[in-house]
């Protein structure tokens, strides 16, 4: 017995495996319930009690071995697996997709970019603010429409009533950003500030309940109306070219006096008329005017020194000019079907 232990030894030293198969069968020929070793274990009962102290140790010590022997060959197959010896070099490759960013992200970022190169920096505030930042420092009036619970969400409301600078809200634009500037600044000032906003309006096809703006705000002394056009101007035919036609109508905000919106021709139905820009060929991208003096006066700047002008857009709607979108929804819903499609912008 003692010589067919040692022939069993030098069987699983020198066996090798190229295959899962030839594995296999290594594990049932001498691991198996029925296998060589556990025949060697039912023989070992027949032994004579001298020789078994022996045999024993050399049964066990095989079983060891055999083991160590059956990881071993796996480990050598995986390896050599993954190193590519045994990859089928006829077979089509893995083909790999970059990421892309999200439009809202490449156009706020574009727009950024047009208005550094005008000498605007950029500033951020909080998202739940205050009533004395959304509204109240910005000559909103208390019976004022915005501040009603049908078009603003409210966190905190100390009086259904009558508004309160301390009521916590979530803000109705970025110009609260602008607010904190003022108050912490000195003019000149040349800022703007990008963000999610949020204001109670039904979801459709031209409006939801979460978008994002990008606003911005320029004091100095002397500054003009034709200042702000020439600005806008810029704006437009950076971002959607130069062939891009523009137009100013008057407005009305609480924080700007005069003011005015901003159209441009609609590039989706190229001015002939769809759902998105009404039928009109028009399409507002923003509203605009000169900084009203109680503005300015209310966060701690002189108006009888100091001029600006402010602007705002939604970051949606010039990316459903710039991409020919027609419905703003899918700009929430994580469709990477839609998203894919903005692979190859920056």
């Amino acid at each position: 017995m003692l010589e067919r232990l040692k022939k069993t030894e030098e069987e699983i030293s020198e066996f090798r495996a190229d295959s899962q198969e030839a594995i296999e069968y290594f594990r049932i020929k001498y691991l198996s319930k029925k296998g060589v070793i556990s025949l060697l274990f039912s023989e070992f009962r027949d032994i004579p009690a001298e020789n078994k102290k022996e045999l024993g140790l050399h049964i066990n010590n095989l079983k060891k071995l055999a083991g160590d022997k059956l990881e071993e060959l796996r480990s050598a197959l995986k390896y050599s697996e993954v190193s590519g010896s045994y990859v089928d070099l006829t077979r089509p490759g893995i083909p790999y997709f970059k990421g892309s960013r999200h439009p809202i992200s490449i156009v706020r970022n574009e727009i950024i970019s047009i208005f550094s190169r005008l000498g605007f920096t950029v500033s951020e505030g909080p998202e739940i603010d205050d009533d004395n930042h959304v509204f109240l420092l910005l000559n909103f009036p208390p019976e004022h429409p915005a501040r009603d619970m049908q078009d603003t969400f409210y966190i905190d409301r100390l009086s259904d009533e009558e508004s309160n600078p301390d009521d916590i809200l979530l803000r109705t634009h970025t110009s609260s950003v602008q607010v904190r500037v003022m108050q912490s600044e000195k003019p000149p000032l040349r800022t703007i500030s990008p963000g999610r906003v949020f204001r109670n309006e039904p979801i459709s096809a031209r409006a939801h309940c979460i978008f994002h703006q990008v606003e911005g705000l320029y004091i100095d002394k002397d500054v003009s109306f034709a200042d702000l056009k020439q600005t806008l101007i810029y704006f437009a035919r950076e971002m959607f070219g130069k062939d891009t036609k523009m137009r100013l109508r008057p407005s009305f905000f609480p924080f700007t006096e005069p003011s005015a919106e901003m159209d441009a021709s609609c590039t989706i139905c190229g001015g002939r008329g769809c759902n998105v820009c009404k039928y009109t060929g028009w399409l507002e991208v923003l509203g605009c005017g000169m900084v009203d003096p109680n503005v300015l006066d209310f966060c701690g700047i002189d108006s009888k020194e100091f001029t600006g002008f402010a602007f705002g857009m939604g970051i949606e709607r010039v990316a459903m000019l710039k991409y020919q979108v027609n419905d703003l929804r899918l700009y929430f819903e994580n469709d990477v079907r839609f998203l894919e499609q903005f692979r190859s912008a920056f």
